[in-house]
């Protein structure tokens, strides 16, 4: 009887997998950066851990990381895991034992002023040559001695305190060269950038503007000339936006480096861009020669981009058999919704198709690589229902590829949005620090599901197809992790690590580990062990606004961030967490609330949303206020939110608000407290 097709592919990609670790990188043990290795494939060579051994996976030491906000993913390296948490602290543990070697606080919390309220936590870091790379909220880029947690040097990427400019992404290394760009455009006008410093001395070599300044000032380089023909009206005033936050990918084969940049600042076009253009680079892909930053190509998805559909998505680059012939390409999931795959030598596009609900655009035309866009999406005629809304099809959530199975493993999330800008006149808007650099109307985001459903997608990229998927837990998912043992691994927002087969999409192992598992896994070898390390958290930033983000229980003393590891047979188990479960509101009869004082402070609360949740509800990654005894003291309550008694844990001062405002907060969250289910 000939075997099963499964078992027989099984048996060649184990094969192809030992050649590729055998001939791959001396560090193919290890997860140095970000994606793994420079590829930024999120896909380990190593192939103990398979769908016939996944049920001895348990845990074997797990640490609680005394952080803020932490859904991000470490690194290993020669026995060591790295972890940099919360506002960028940066720990290093024996990744046998689990004991903590040492700890690095850049104390972002008293450096960072308004940027603090930005903080929804680092992503990641970087490694090579002995250091270890972070960025931190108030933008400095830090080169740390791996073996003593001492900083080597450290350098300010951004242009000042108020600049508006953060980073909450990880550095890549290469060639003794360590890139950053930054955040920000999304609440201040910024115009991006990234920056290439000397990874032994901090030394900055190059750097390149992702949109152009001021013509008046001059441009930087022959290239910025050019992409200042594609803008229109005086641009450079509200900053232009592209910032370059999260994907980054060094190419060794071509010595070059690919950008992922981000949206336009301010999302609405007609005040950045009135007569139209592409405005680059917006919403591209951009090339660059690893050495000098000098521009090679570009690929723009999103021509005058005007929805919040950035190209930040992480950026794998593979050869892949396309038509019969050796390609190189690099692939990108960005929040559009289609699946690109472009030649990297050229940046030409190959192929794109969508990956579920699109309703912006009919097709990418592949000859001019364009859009095919639907004639009303810019929102001429008032508001505009579009698929996938600003939350996109897949976020900055890593996806991972396999070269054994050809696949590709999508956290994807269908959602719908409006976008309109009733109430916004062009002629006389000016953006609010601090507040969300949008542009848009009152009626922004209303009428529309914000998450219909969240899936694993496995998608073959040559054929432009779904092969399998899954349903996750909404409203949100965790990053995935590849391995050569044929396996998937991703965490959900309901406290499991899960496993699939890499082939079918058949659940084979779960773990509940008590809190969301959101950071993408990685997985590394110590001797002949194989492990796989997650972080695990409460979810925090901008899922705030999703239904559903607040109902899973988790609650902020009680549900700390940790670093969990597993292995074969393993022989720990994690710490018992409390079981999940709502806050119990204080209830205070003698706080009596003024109905239209806390109108007022539902508007003030805006500023507090994103890290303690949609109507007081916390999502667990800061204190539920309706449960803070703070709030019924007028002089504590003051203490922390406008002196900023606790910024060095993460909590902003908002020196601006007046007594009035403050009140009016501490009523308002008294009568969510009330309106609390008893």
């Amino acid at each position: 009887m000939p075997l099963p097709l499964t078992t027989v592919l099984r048996a060649s990609w184990r094969t192809f997998g030992l050649v590729l670790a055998l001939s791959g990188s001396a560090l193919a043990a290890d997860w140095p950066g970000y994606g793994g290795t420079a590829n930024e494939l999120h896909y380990s060579p190593l192939d103990a851990i398979t769908p016939a051994t996944v049920g001895r996976l348990r845990p074997t030491w797990s640490t609680t990381l005394d952080v803020p906000r932490a859904n991000s993913e470490p690194l290993e390296v020669d026995g060591i895991v790295y972890v940099a948490a919360g506002l960028s602290i940066v720990q290093a543990f024996d990744a046998r034992s689990g004991k903590r070697l040492w700890r690095y606080d850049p104390e972002v919390g008293k450096v960072s002023g308004l940027k603090l309220r930005l903080s929804w936590g680092v992503r990641g870091m970087a490694y090579a040559d002995g250091r270890v790379y972070v960025g931190t909220q108030d933008g400095r880029l830090i080169g740390i001695d791996a073996q003593t947690g001492k900083p080597v040097w450290s350098v300010q990427t951004t242009e000042g305190p108020d600049d508006g400019r953060y980073i909450t992404g990880a550095p890549r290394t290469f060639n003794g060269k360590v890139l950053i760009g930054h955040g920000g455009a999304d609440f201040s006008p910024v115009r991006g950038y990234v920056t290439c410093y000397d990874a032994a001395t901090g030394k900055q070599l190059w750097r390149f503007y992702t949109v152009p300044g001021n013509p008046a000032k001059g441009f930087e380089d022959e290239t910025q000339a050019k992409a200042a023909k594609t803008w229109s009206g005086e641009w450079w005033k509200y900053g232009g936006g592209g910032t370059v936050w999260n994907a980054m990918t060094f190419d060794a084969e071509l010595n070059r480096v690919y950008l992922g940049t981000g949206n336009g600042a301010p999302w609405n076009w007609k005040l950045r861009n009135p007569a139209g253009g592409d405005a680059l680079f917006l919403a591209s892909i951009v090339a660059l020669d690893a050495d000098t930053g000098q521009y090679q190509w570009h690929y723009q998805q999103n021509p005058n981009e005007a929805w919040d559909y950035n190209a930040t998505a992480d950026i794998p680059i593979a050869t892949l058999t396309i038509n019969g012939r050796q390609r190189k390409v690099l692939m990108q999931a960005p929040k559009n919704g289609f699946y690109y795959v472009i030649d990297r030598e050229t940046g030409k596009l190959i192929s794109a198709e969508k990956l579920g609900k699109v309703t912006w655009a009919e097709r990418i035309d592949i000859p001019s690589g364009r859009p095919v866009e639907r004639a009303d999406i810019r929102y001429q005629h008032g508001l505009t229902e579009m698929w996938p809304g600003n939350l996109g099809l897949h976020n900055w959530p890593p996806m991972s590829f396999s070269p054994q199975s050809g696949l590709v493993y999508i956290p994807t999330l269908e959602s719908g949005g409006l976008f309109g800008d009733e109430g916004v006149d062009p002629r006389t808007w000016q953006h609010t620090p601090g507040a969300f650099n949008s542009a848009l109307g009152p009626q922004y985001g209303e009428g529309v599901a914000p998450t219909a459903k969240t899936e694993l997608l496995a998608w073959d990229p040559v054929r432009q197809q779904r092969v399998w998927s899954v349903p996750t837990p909404t409203p949100w998912n965790g990053g995935t992790l590849a391995t050569a043992g044929g396996l998937v691994f991703q965490g959900h927002i309901d406290g499991t690590l899960n496993a699939y087969d890499a082939l079918t999409g058949q659940k084979v192992w779960s773990y509940a580990v008590g809190n969301a598992v959101l950071g993408a896994p990685i997985s590394y070898s110590v001797g002949k062990q194989q492990y796989i390390a997650v972080i695990s958290a409460p979810p925090a930033g901008a899922l705030a606004v999703l239904d559903g983000a607040n109902s899973y229980g988790w609650r902020y003393r009680d549900h700390p961030a940790r670093l969990l590891t597993f292995a074969l047979d393993g022989k720990a188990r994690l710490p018992a967490l409390p079981k999940p479960g709502s806050e119990k509101p204080i209830i205070d009869p003698s706080f009596k609330v003024d109905v239209a004082l806390a109108g007022e402070g539902a508007i003030v609360y805006y500023n507090c949303l994103a890290c303690h949740g949609s109507n007081g509800i916390s999502m667990g990654s800061a204190p539920d206020l309706r449960a803070s005894a703070i709030v019924l003291s007028d002089t504590a309550f003051k203490a922390v939110v406008h002196e900023g008694t606790l910024v060095a844990r993460g909590m902003p001062a908002y020196g601006e608000l007046s007594d009035h405002q403050l009140l009016a907060l501490r009523h308002y969250l008294r009568s969510e407290a009330n309106r609390a289910p008893k």
